[in-house]
């Protein structure tokens, strides 16, 4: 059997994301497809613009067979710790033979050569990475200089293709797969349309630019109905009037400037990535600000960007600690939560059963079970901090009546007899 694994936040479901699935259907003969998908808050340290069921909708309407959700503890953090969890996530299924996966340099031999450097550490390049952090260079500005001598003219504008967030991810998959040297054949398909940051609305529109336009108006208007396909228009329209959707990303920020200003010295020093007096710098600048904006601006150096900033602020929001990753990664993903499944995926669940080790959480009720192992075990302990972040989630949704907690307890995976494949 041959399976397609790909890994995605679905932030929603757009056009790029139903080229890139049609494409890897096009060019192989999969028997299915399975993705991880982050849950309630995102890798850049956000809320997710509609709830990770609604998002798991859009994927099964577009031909995706099975959701799995990817734990909190790797969901919200960097490249390298994100893309870890998901690829040990999909080979932990022991179906998945294939991953898929974006970029926008497309050439699969150029991010292996890197993913190669990344993974092995020749002296010469750790020697180059810690004189550019000397420099006081953050970690990504060090290591793209550091690649850049190493490898030479072997690989061409490195800059360029380590500053596009698909490449970064892209080299960070393989990084772990050669690593971990994970039974996965990976294969990248070039990345359409607008750049990842770009505002610019058209059919193929990046994901940030829908959100931005919907923030702004929760109305699926011709200019941005264009970018998505009519099933993740139908749901995004049915979650705007349920008062579900949208969230906003900044939607914590008076909840993160309360905690912090609550929060010990002793304490903020525990949490997961704040080391080297940060967490001094932190207190004072929560002190001072009125805003999240005028935090980040406080906190942020040139060692510490914004992306790190923001992902620090959360952790600290929901206590995420250094020896709560430290177990985690020691051990980690520990559990599958199924978030949506069709007739073909239950197919796929019954094989999982049979070759997995691992606990498989397909009802609310299984989740709760498993929940209450939180202090006697890993997989409780890191489950727990998805339930929170769910809880935490709701109270985010536009419409009062819709912000009850304990919904993982409550939704079952969506489940559609036959997955439909849309065509653009």
């Amino acid at each position: 059997m041959s399976v397609l694994g790909i890994v995605a936040e679905f932030n929603p479901f757009h056009n790029g994301h139903l080229y890139l699935l049609n494409t890897a259907r096009n060019n192989n003969s999969f028997d299915a497809v399975v993705c991880v998908m982050s849950g309630s808050f995102l890798q850049r340290a956000e809320p997710a613009f509609c709830s990770k069921w609604s998002r798991a909708e859009m994927a099964l309407n577009a031909g995706i067979d099975l959701v799995i959700e990817l734990p909190f503890c790797f969901a919200v953090r960097s490249a390298y710790y994100f893309a870890r969890g998901a690829v040990q996530l999909l080979s932990k299924t022991g179906v998945v033979t294939h991953l898929g996966f974006g970029s926008e340099n497309g050439r699969l031999d150029d991010l292996q050569k890197i993913a190669s450097i990344l993974a092995e550490e020749p002296d010469d390049y750790r020697t180059l990475l810690k004189q550019f952090l000397g420099q006081g260079l953050s970690f990504p500005a060090a290591r793209s200089k550091a690649l850049q001598q190493f490898i030479g003219p072997q690989v061409s504008n490195i800059e360029e293709l380590m500053s596009g967030p698909n490449n970064i991810l892209a080299i960070e998959y393989l990084h772990n797969i050669k690593k971990d040297n994970l039974n996965l054949s990976p294969f990248t398909i070039p990345r359409l349309g607008q750049h990842y940051y770009s505002q610019k609305l058209s059919n193929f529109s990046s994901a940030t630019a829908i959100r931005t336009a919907l923030h702004k108006n929760p109305i699926i208007t011709p200019d941005i109905s264009q970018a998505l396909p009519l099933s993740s228009q139908n749901i995004l329209t049915r979650e705007f009037a349920s008062g579900r959707a949208p969230v906003l990303p900044d939607s914590l920020e008076l909840a993160i400037l309360a905690s912090l200003r609550s929060m010990t010295i002793s304490s903020l020093k525990e949490i997961y990535e704040i080391s080297e007096g940060l967490e001094y710098r932190i207190k004072e600048a929560s002190n001072l600000s009125g805003s999240l904006d005028q935090l980040r601006s406080r906190i942020k150096s040139k060692r510490y960007s914004l992306s790190r900033i923001n992902r620090i602020l959360l952790y600290t929001f929901f206590a995420l600690t250094k020896e709560h990753i430290a177990v985690f990664d020691q051990h980690g993903p520990q559990y599958f939560h199924i978030l949506a499944v069709s007739s073909k995926g239950r197919e796929i669940l019954q094989e999982m059963k049979n070759k997995s080790g691992l606990t498989i959480l397909s009802r609310g009720s299984e989740v709760k079970r498993l929940s209450k192992e939180k202090e006697k075990s890993v997989a409780g302990d890191m489950l727990a901090f998805d339930i929170l972040a769910t809880d935490i989630y709701s109270l985010l949704l536009p419409h009062p009546e819709m912000r009850g907690g304990g919904q993982d307890f409550l939704n079952s995976p969506l489940v559609i007899n036959s997955a439909h494949v849309l065509q653009q």
